[in-house]
């Protein structure tokens, strides 16, 4: 608590006026009015303008030399009649001597959170810098380091990073009108805007355009696939969708709600597996012959159990309870007591409880420690705690020295201001914008989808991603233009070395056959 005392409104105007009248009570005599004074004009608001920092670099992938120009910078976002709403930060890197830029592609990225800033693919996978992380992805000790990044695609596409209102150094135009940002309809819309300004003033309508998106910035990338093509009239090659969410019926634990608790138990034995809590025939088989057994029971009998809900026998119940034991590393009677529904959270902190440790939400192959050892839920996330401070640190450091962009305001690269959106179009129902992708692939025979996925990702199961393609309804000649990659590694995959590897050849080959 502050310790200067806060007063409430009707408190401060009584002080005001008690401090206006005299030492009786009585109000002081009114002077008479001045012949020549004006009336105070309201303080104007402050000027908002753009800002930009030019810099040239250059990088080796594949042995090949990519010079290329990096712009940081503001770009304001106005009403047709000229009035700010918004200024949008932005990174954009461009390769330098290309003699047909309308064939050079052009990839607009973005995190989720949904108030993440763009910092995590930035400087873990796509960019020309990362952070410097154990081969693992744990981080190293402070002080943190970045280096180049020589699995970067800026040899096949030219990047640019965006940071929605509120995140990063992006901030609504006067700010507090920033909620009018802070739903998805409001998000989408913005960050629509501002691919469609940058596009206009840098020529590139014409260039093959890719969209980036990580977490529940996957959401926002299908949502834009419609947005852009049926408000903007901006059609997309490809579409990266990295630890996808695009069915929030598929992740949320609430009360009548059962889908999540299949479509998490292959990422629960998967996490079971790493930490050696498998019986041995499941752990001597390897991880993914686990998950394949998972899976199986997952979409098979533990469906049909939890469809049945208190009608199920108690033979069959006492079935279930033994296969999920298997497959979680779980005591039957935790399992029978949690009614044979687990949720992450629940599971996190019961697997390791008899070591006092936590699993991680976003890579549960790591590991932390609560005070609580006989809570319920985890206290923190260990798996975020490994990245937080080492990817601030770096942006800060990077983005003045190497940028030479300068700004004293904070840069929010994981902020609570946003969290959560609004969705009030989709009331009462859940967001669902799978069939906007649909939609969009449909009418764009063109448009191609690539889907990322970590094994060890409590966030947003690759069983999840799996479920949520299958449901789209797309047209069958349309089917393999969605293809996925799976990583050994979490929600932020590209963290483990051998990952971020896969995850460059898995891309690259991926934009490649999206271009003519």
């Amino acid at each position: 608590m502050s310790k200067f005392a806060v007063f409430p409104l009707a408190g401060i105007l009584a002080l005001t006026v008690s401090a206006q009248r005299g030492g009786n009570g009585q109000p002081p005599q009114a002077e008479p009015p001045s012949a020549t004074a004006a009336p105070s004009a309201p303080p104007a608001a402050p000027k908002v303008e753009e800002k930009t920092s030019k810099t040239d670099h250059s990088l080796q992938i594949n042995g090949q030399t990519i010079k290329y120009t990096a712009i940081a910078g503001t770009m304001l976002l106005k009403k047709e009649d000229g009035t700010p709403t918004a200024s949008i930060f932005y990174i954009a890197y461009t390769k330098d001597d290309v003699p047909d830029v309308s064939k050079r592609p052009l990839t607009f990225a973005f995190n989720g959170g949904p108030g993440s800033s763009s910092v995590w693919l930035h400087m873990g996978t796509l960019g020309p810098k990362r952070v410097v992380m154990d081969p693992e992805g744990n981080p190293t000790s402070p002080p943190y380091k970045f280096t180049d990044n020589e699995y970067s695609l800026l040899d096949q596409t030219d990047l640019v990073f965006i940071d929605p209102v509120s995140t990063g150094y992006s901030r609504a135009v006067p700010e507090s009108t920033a909620k009018n940002f802070h739903s998805l309809k409001g998000d989408l819309e913005s960050v629509g805007d501002f691919i469609r300004l940058y596009t206009t003033r840098n020529a590139r309508w014409i260039s093959p355009k890719f969209l980036a998106g990580e977490s529940y910035g996957t959401t926002r990338a299908a949502a834009l696939s419609g947005h852009l093509q049926d408000s903007l009239g901006i059609n997309l090659n490809g579409i990266i969708l990295l630890s996808s969410v695009l069915n929030f019926g598929a992740i949320r634990f609430d009360a009548g709600n059962d889908l999540p608790y299949p479509l998490f138990l292959p990422t629960y034995t998967a996490a079971a597996w790493y930490h050696n809590k498998l019986p041995k025939d499941l752990q001597a088989g390897g991880l993914l012959k686990a998950i394949e057994e998972s899976k199986r029971f997952a979409a098979g009998p533990y469906v049909l159990a939890l469809f049945k809900g208190d009608s199920i026998s108690a033979e069959e119940r006492t079935a279930v309870v033994k296969g999920m034991a298997r497959l979680t590393g779980l005591s039957p009677q935790y399992i029978d007591e949690s009614n044979l529904r687990v949720r992450a959270g629940r599971f996190e902190k019961e697997l390791l409880r008899d070591q006092r440790r936590i699993l991680g939400r976003y890579d549960s192959r790591l590991e932390g420690v609560d005070e609580d050892a006989a809570g319920s839920n985890p206290e923190y996330d260990p798996s975020y705690s490994s990245v937080q401070g080492a990817f601030t640190a770096a942006w800060n450091q990077y983005v003045r020295t190497e940028l030479k962009f300068e700004s004293d305001l904070p840069y929010e690269v994981l902020t609570g201001r946003v969290n959560p959106w609004s969705y009030q179009e989709y009331e009462n129902q859940y967001v669902n914008v799978a069939d906007t992708l649909r939609e969009a692939m449909t009418q764009n025979a063109a448009l191609k989808v690539f889907v990322g996925a970590g094994y060890y990702d409590l966030a947003t199961p690759f069983f999840s991603a799996e479920y949520t393609l299958s449901h789209m309804g797309l047209d069958p000649k349309l089917r393999d233009h969605i293809s996925m990659g799976y990583y050994e590694a979490g929600h932020m995959m590209y963290t483990q070395l051998k990952s971020l590897q896969k995850a460059r050849q898995d891309l690259s080959k991926f934009m490649a056959s999206c271009l003519p």
